[in-house]
């Protein structure tokens, strides 16, 4: 059964990986989507996630339930917001299936949808100010 949870705590990892590691499952596929240290030619110092939670929730639950139904898997999601320093997990999702194809697919399938159509939104905070993220855009926060 599809899982999708946006927290405020570290993601653990292993526990949203439980989740899918049944004993059905030979394949589990994971991706950690990771706070790095640079973007767009700038110093990053740390991010800021917002979303609106339970809408965020409601449409990474559906896409798991998509990719459940259309690649024969189990998919576990977590999206973390608040503030997140370098190095620090911001999402992760693990794909259980009883073969390794369809784990990669539907891993891949599920982080690139979730970037194209979760409302959730990220702020770069650099040395020379804050950025609302917007696809590849950048878009600078005045007085900041």
């Amino acid at each position: 059964m599809a899982y999708a949870k946006v927290v405020r705590e570290v993601i653990d990892v292993l526990a949203v990986s439980n989740r899918v590691s049944g004993v059905a499952n030979g394949a589990v596929c994971t991706f950690v989507g990771q706070v790095r240290d640079h973007a767009r030619g700038r110093e990053v110092a740390y991010l800021e996630y917002n979303a609106y939670i339970p809408m965020a929730e409601k449409q990474m639950r559906q896409l798991a339930e998509e990719a459940e139904a259309r690649w024969g898997c189990e998919i576990a999601i977590e999206h973390r917001v608040g503030r997140l320093e370098l190095g620090e997990a911001s999402v992760f999702i693990a794909v259980g299936s009883p073969h390794r194809a369809a784990s990669f697919e539907a891993c891949r399938w599920c982080i690139d949808t979730l970037k194209e159509t979760v409302p959730i939104w990220k702020r770069e905070v650099c040395p020379d100010g804050a950025y609302w993220i917007e696809g590849d855009d950048a878009l600078k926060v005045d007085g900041e």
